[in-house]
């Protein structure tokens, strides 16, 4: 009879890192806000691309705001039977323009306000970066 192996002992895991992780990262020598104050070109580039962004943001909401409304007297040029149609005691026409357009404009206006202040707080976490 022959007889079993001995058993054989778990092998013990090593990890091995790196002496420099532990190590303190290097700080720029100027921060963003640095740049940005003393005019500098990586400053100009840090503002041309915040207002770049605002700018996109500012006019899609409007192109879509102004294309929602846009589109009413085309449909009802298309379709002359939707102005016979009444809601709430108005003719549609009227309550489009009277009654909903107002909470679209609110809408939009709250859109833009909450992604303004998300630009502009992804634009401080960048710029105030260590």
């Amino acid at each position: 009879m022959t007889t079993p192996p001995p058993p054989q002992k778990p092998t013990q895991r090593v990890v091995v890192t790196s002496p420099r992780t532990r190590a303190p990262r290097a700080r720029r020598p100027y921060s963003g806000t640095r740049e940005i104050n003393e005019q500098s070109e990586l400053g100009a580039v840090y503002m041309r691309t915040l207002i770049r962004a605002q700018r996109r943001l500012g006019l899609s909401v409007c192109l879509v705001t102004c294309g929602a409304l846009g589109v009413l007297p085309l449909l009802f040029a298309i379709d002359p039977e939707l102005g016979k149609v009444r809601v709430l005691g108005l003719g549609l026409p009227w309550f489009l323009l009277c009654v909903a357009t107002f909470p679209m404009l609110l809408l939009a206006g709250w859109f833009y306000v909450r992604q303004a202040e998300r630009s502009e707080r992804e634009f401080a976490e960048l710029v105030e970066r260590p």
